[in-house]
């Protein structure tokens, strides 16, 4: 027996434990510092920002049972109210949005008449040619086949 002893002792110490292998592969995909940091940065800011969103709809619902009652009474005031505010600050939007537009439109025919070259500008001309070239060869058309046209309808 006190053979059988050592020799099982030997095989156990030659043969790869079975952590080894799991604990060499841990460390061979070990995050380093920077992954570390980063990713505690990750949870920090991810914690907070979960708190934040917690104490938001607390506060929410809290405010919703408190003010509810006020709410309820006060309503066939807010409705008229909200709808008029509703409104003017649309129609003020939308002026705001037109007079930037209308400006925009000045600014670019400014630049393009005093030869800027305004970005777009190369297709403006080359639309503004077409329409002068389709015209100019309907102009010769009606010259060349005017008579024709006559003789088709002759109420024209």
């Amino acid at each position: 027996m006190a053979d059988r002893q050592p020799s099982s002792v030997q095989t156990q110490r030659g043969a790869p434990k079975p952590n080894s292998a799991f604990l060499r592969k841990l460390q061979d995909h070990a995050p380093n510092s920077s992954q570390l940091i980063g990713f505690l940065t990750l949870l920090i800011s991810g914690s907070v920002l979960l708190i934040f969103t917690g104490l938001t709809v607390t506060v929410t619902a809290l405010c919703f049972i408190f003010f509810a009652p006020l709410i309820l009474i006060s309503s066939p005031i807010w409705l008229p109210i909200g709808t008029i505010l509703f409104f003017c600050i649309a129609g003020f939007l939308s002026l705001c949005g037109f007079g930037v537009a209308v400006i925009a439109a000045l600014s670019w025919m400014y630049r393009y008449f005093r030869g800027l070259n305004p970005p777009g500008s190369d297709r403006f001309d080359y639309a503004r040619s077409r329409i002068y070239d389709t015209a100019s060869h309907v102009k010769d058309y009606a010259s060349q086949y005017g008579g024709y046209a006559k003789d088709a309808a002759p109420g024209a």
